[in-house]
């Protein structure tokens, strides 16, 4: 099954909340990611069988972009969907005038590392305490891939 890409639309929400809470122990809220679609910022979504199984969300800022969010559906990785996204993210970002991605990732998410790692990235510095946890805040990592 392959992996039919298209940009989000706002009647996407319900759909793609179910992916963003199945795929992240603390998941975006609905309103940030609504704020992301009325900011234009560049969100994309990927289906399998018609059904929601994957969503993107970059920034542009003058020349660089930032990932702000991927995720594939838990019962849907595995099968070169993050991958096919995140090339098709890249290709975006390059298509609107960015030289450099950024993004911030959990150094406890290894598939994600693995992924990102595999496509160019390069780890430029840590983000102490940046993400929130059930128990304490976890550090990011920074990567950078230019484009």
């Amino acid at each position: 099954m392959s992996l039919a890409l298209r940009p989000m639309e706002l009647a996407d929400l319900d759909d793609v909340m179910q992916v963003e809470t199945a795929g992240y122990s603390i998941p975006w809220s609905a309103s940030v990611m609504k704020g992301c679609i009325r900011m234009g910022y560049d969100a994309w979504v990927g289906q399998v069988d018609e059904v929601i199984r994957s969503h993107a969300i970059i920034q542009i800022m003058v020349d660089e972009a930032h990932l702000l969010n991927l995720c594939v559906h838990p019962a849907f990785q595995g099968r070169g969907y993050g991958k096919a996204m995140l090339e098709h993210i890249i290709e975006r970002a390059q298509e609107l005038g960015a030289h450099r991605m950024i993004l911030e990732v959990r150094p406890s998410n290894k598939g994600a590392i693995k992924l990102y790692y595999a496509l160019g990235f390069e780890r430029i510095g840590v983000r102490k305490g940046y993400y929130p946890g059930p128990e304490q805040r976890e550090d990011a990592w920074v990567l950078s891939l230019y484009l």
